[in-house]
């Protein structure tokens, strides 16, 4: 009786989970009940799926608004019925047209209007709903004709008091006004709750009609879902014999393309692996993979495919990844197996300059009809509803800044911030606004609108809106189309090295670039500043300590790395295990044979299948159950049941003893949430090692190339002094050299006009595009002549010395900018300039400090260029060690004078300590510790030069000084100020990278309880 239940999927509007909502039904003892969030079907799917365990009928639809105005109710007699009204508010969601006021002729959805807003004729379809509250109206002529086309219509938006009171903070917040200033029409009525039938009912039993014609609506609708059917494309050619029959042909291509004619190995598994895909119907999904791939391909785009599709040899023969699973041992299993109910997807990665064209081929391809991006509920944030709900209740700007910064037990207590308190807890994980998917996309075999309404975001391509995982659901297996900007640095090198050198490299070879001499010193010394995932502090760090100085280490730091590992406590035990062989055992001989790799330890996600299967005896597709149950992605407790159970019983069945099992399992359930997989880590680190090949034989191309895709690590500035460091001479933006972005001229690298904060983009173009059609600059008359610019900016150009190559001072040149520009008009500039000779100046003479240009370029910039920031210190000390000298002071106090680069904040269990990554004035790399108790006496203060004091500890080959003193280091005067008050607030301008670390403190080495000797029986 219930055909309009809003759920809080109605954004901003509804309270009640759907959860929360059937439980209610249940309850009140209703056996039927529609769900018809606002402009949205986002909740059906789960709505339908717990209402059939519930016992209770389901009805699907969508209560339609326009700019919070209520129009009217459609509900679904069927399938169709669906399709038209996402088609409808489709077609309104890409135009932003009103809603009309008066409902289409649906033919197969029931319409119902309320008794204010109903048209004077009532379509077949349409209905009056009436509210109990507003039987008593029925008396009237004006209404009393109408019962007949009139339904019972309680709606229900939340539970009680206190969630109605949340329903009006939302309605506040999503129209954006203070609580008090809400009117009664922009929330809902107060009787919108469920009543239990015996209290509803009551309300309209004289009036028998309008229960018989609620009751009618209820039968006729009959929305049925086949959750189990797939819901994607079905085939990439006209059937699924053909599709498995062109699968079988590539792959067999591909397999001499991979392995030659001689490889039994790769024949067998190809065989194996192209059964399961038929089998599973996955032939489809396959070839349009494959097709995106061509595309690609054929536009001299690259790609790197990762993720548990490496795992597969059809992926690696078809193009899809670059990852041999016969050299790693990777197991087909974990990306597809008979038991697996999930769909897998392959993540391909793109350029972030270049993943616009693959969708659009993409969208174009499979039609835009058939196409769109899976959604994603933004939910309320714990801290930003703090500041939501603060600006809700009148609170000002400094008190919402006190709640959202600090944690709830540092917010005052009076009784307001109680309130937002209370209301914000209550907000927690409910959706706030939809959102883009970052990168799954849905390829349907039936247009999309039969499933959902689309909505066009920003970006230009449509979204579904419910997210990935009803997506998975309901029958769709997603597309993973990402973008990176390691990809980025690796495909722009290629083309700065052709145009610079003439060297057209085929980087796709993988066998150029997984085992070269100089890039495994490089590696085992952590000297990769620039290169995709191996950059960081902790990976260098990592990398040190391992000497990690092959692919294979690589594909193991790649993993061990990532947090579950490292919080696991695994990636300390990897490391004392890589570097003291001799001092553990292998728990079983399986783990010698199948985890010798990592030393015994399941790191890899493919390790929890390998012992399962070759200590348990279970097949690998067990295994993978057992992997996906304990990595939290596991739906069903029984199947985890039933192949725990299994593995005892095979392991009983094989002479093990009972105690060793049980250790075994405990290790897996223990790690198994944790590991990471394989497959994704060699991905990784196959374009890891791109790039330092790149780096190491094409140092200037790569880091300009790093520097241009403005993505890393760290900020530009480090990758500037990364590439004078590789023997680049680096040089200010120039108008007759530079472009937007930084250009490569030999080893000349010109800084380009884009990191010139303060300079508009428009005009940065239009110098190079001018430069381009009408040849360079002659005099800054010329320029002024050429390009319509204001003062401001040509003081900019002018500072940076973009006109240096007139000869002309800084000072001479600003006298005569300012005698041309200040007095003339933008309409007339350039007329007056081409009739009139400019005149002649003699200009002063003016004295110029040498360290001027410096602090033009931090103010332009916010790093100098013209000289390093240690020639600006006062002191002339540069400490006593070197950065390069640190390995042999292990266990001595030093004292080292250096730059500040970053510091990550770290958990500890006595508090937040920092650990810092700095150059010294030779300009190499070093790290240090910063405990809490230190940096209550001695704290960071911002970006720039520090005397360090401390103790070196050399942890496995990798120095770092724990500090115990430390001071940030004076600037000389800027000799561009006169007032002493000035003179030193440029070196505020010099940054720092800050990374915060939000985690538990990892474990101690005794905490991890992993044995490193056999058990005994």
């Amino acid at each position: 009786m219930y055909l309009n239940c809003h759920s809080f999927h109605s954004l901003r509007y509804g309270t009640i989970s759907l959860d929360k909502l059937i439980g209610q039904a249940v309850s009140c003892g209703v056996k039927a009940m529609a769900l018809t969030d606002i402009n949205t079907v986002t909740g059906i799917y789960d709505f339908i799926k717990a209402c059939d365990v519930a016992g209770i009928k389901p009805l699907v639809g969508i209560e339609f608004r326009f700019d919070h105005q209520f129009r009217y109710i459609g509900l679904a007699k069927n399938a169709e019925g669906l399709g038209e009204m996402n088609r409808f508010l489709t077609e309104h969601n890409f135009s932003g047209k009103p809603l009309p006021v008066i409902a289409p002729e649906f033919e197969s959805v029931f319409v119902i209007y309320t008794l204010e807003n109903a048209p004077e004729m009532l379509r077949e379809n349409e209905f009056i709903g009436i509210r109990p509250d507003e039987i008593s109206k029925l008396f009237t002529l004006e209404f009393k004709s109408k019962i007949s086309k009139m339904v019972m219509l309680q709606s229900v938006t939340f539970t009680n008091k206190r969630e109605f009171n949340l329903h009006k903070i939302l309605r506040a917040i999503d129209t954006n006004i203070i609580l008090s200033k809400l009117t009664a029409n922009d929330y809902c009525k107060t009787s919108e709750k469920m009543l239990p039938l015996e209290a509803l009912l009551p309300y309209y039993e004289n009036y028998p009609e309008i229960i018989a014609n609620t009751g009618h609506i209820i039968a006729s609708c009959n929305f049925q879902y086949d959750f189990k059917s797939k819901k994607n494309k079905k085939f990439f050619t006209e059937n699924r014999q053909s599709d498995i029959a062109l699968l079988t042909e590539l792959a067999r291509k591909g397999l001499l393309w991979r392995y030659g004619k001689e490889h039994a190995q790769a024949k067998a598994r190809i065989e194996k692996e192209l059964k399961v895909i038929d089998e599973l119907e996955f032939s489809g999904y396959f070839l349009i993979t494959w097709d995106i791939i061509q595309y690609s391909n054929s536009q001299g785009f690259m790609h790197i495919g990762r993720g548990s599709g490496a795992n597969s040899i059809i992926a690696y023969c078809l193009g899809i990844t670059d990852i041999c699973p016969i050299e790693l041992d990777l197991y087909f299993e974990r990306f597809l197996n008979l038991n697996r109910k999930s769909p897998p997807d392959f993540d391909i990665d793109w350029s972030w300059k270049e993943r616009n064209t693959i969708l659009e081929y993409v969208f174009t391809k499979y039609g835009r009809d058939h196409v769109a991006f899976c959604g994603t509920n933004v939910e309320f944030k714990h801290r930003s509803i703090f500041r939501e709900v603060g600006k809700v209740f009148g609170l000002p700007k400094e008190e919402l800044d006190m709640l959202a910064k600090n944690p709830m037990a540092l917010h005052e207590t009076n009784s307001i911030v109680k309130l937002v308190q209370e209301y914000s807890m209550m907000m927690g994980k409910y959706p706030n606004q939809r959102s883009m998917h970052a990168c799954g996309i849905i390829i349907s075999e039936e247009p999309i609108t039969n499933y959902t309404p689309l909505e066009m975001p920003p970006k230009g391509f449509p979204i579904v809106l419910f997210d990935m995982h009803i997506a998975e659901e309901i029958g769709f297996d997603k597309f993973d189309i990402l973008s990176q900007r390691g990809i980025g640095h690796i495909d722009d090198s290629v083309k700065l090295i052709e145009k610079n050198r003439g060297i057209k490299l085929n980087i796709r070879d993988t066998s150029i670039s997984k085992d070269e001499a100089v890039c495994n010193v490089y590696l085992a010394q952590g000297r990769t500043i620039g290169c995709f995932y191996i950059e960081s502090p902790a990976m260098r760090g990592l990398l040190r300590r391992l000497n990690c100085d092959n692919y294979k280490i690589l594909v193991a730091a790649s993993s061990i790395i990532r947090p579950g590992v490292a919080q696991s406590g695994m990636m300390k035990e990897y490391i004392f295990r890589h570097n003291n062989p001799d001092q553990f055992q292998y728990f079983h001989d399986v783990f010698k044979e199948h985890l010798g790799e990592t030393y015994g330890i399941m790191v890899y996600q493919e390790d929890v299948i390998k012992i399962a299967q070759h200590y348990g005896g279970l097949p690998a597709a067990d295994g993978d159950i057992l992997r996906r149950a304990m990595s939290g992605k596991g739906r069903s407790k029984e199947a985890l049941q039933k192949v725990k159970d299994n593995f005892f019983a095979s392991c009983a069945q094989k002479g093990h003893p009972l105690g060793l099992s049980q250790e075994i399992y405990r290790q897996i359930e223990s790690f198994a949430g944790f590991s990471f997989c394989k497959a994704h880590s060699a991905s990784y680190a196959v374009e890891s090692y791109q790039s330092l090949y790149l780096k190491i034989n094409y140092p200037v191309e790569f880091m300009t190339a790093v520097i241009n895709n403005q993505g890393g690590f760290y900020r530009t500035e480090v990758y500037v002094h990364e590439a004078r460091m590789s023997g680049g001479t680096i040089l200010n933006p120039c108008v007759n050299k530079s472009e937007y972005q930084t250009t490569v001229y030999g080893t000349c690298i010109y800084l380009g006009f884009m990191h010139l904060q303060r300079l508009e983009s428009k005009t940065a173009h239009l110098i190079e595009s001018e430069r381009e059609k009408n040849g360079d600059f002659l005099s800054l008359e010329d320029f002024i002549n050429r390009i319509p610019i204001g003062i401001e900016s040509m003081k900019i150009l002018i500072f940076i010395d973009a006109f240096r190559f007139t000869g002309k001072t800084k000072n001479q040149l600003l006298v005569i900018a300012s005698l041309l520009l200040n007095n003339f008009k933008p309409e007339n500039r350039s007329l007056m300039l081409l009739q009139e000779p400019v005149k002649e100046y003699k200009l002063p003479t003016l004295e110029r400090s040498v360290f001027e240009d410096a602090f033009d370029e931090i103010e332009l910039l916010s790093f100098p260029v013209s000289c390093t920031v240690f020639d600006l210190l006062q002191t002339r000390h540069r400490g006593d060690v070197m950065a390069k000298d640190l390995v042999a002071h292990h266990k001595k106090q030093v004292r080292m004078l250096a730059y500040l680069i970053s510091r990550k904040q770290v958990p500890t269990k006595k508090g937040n300590m920092y650990f810092g990554t700095w150059i010294d004035h030779e300009g190499t790399y070093f790290d240090t510790a910063h405990f809490p108790d230190c940096l209550v006496q001695y704290p960071f203060q911002g970006g720039g030069c520090y005397l360090l004091l401390g103790t070196v500890e050399v942890d496995y080959h990798f120095p770092t000084i724990t500090i115990t003193k430390m001071s940030k280091m004076p600037f000389i005067p800027d000799p561009r100020y006169m007032d002493a008050k000035d003179q030193y607030k440029t070196q505020r301008l010099i940054r720092e990278d800050v990374s915060p670390t939000h985690r538990e403190p990892y474990p101690q080495g005794h905490e991890i309880n992993l044995p490193r000797h056999r058990m005994k029986f």
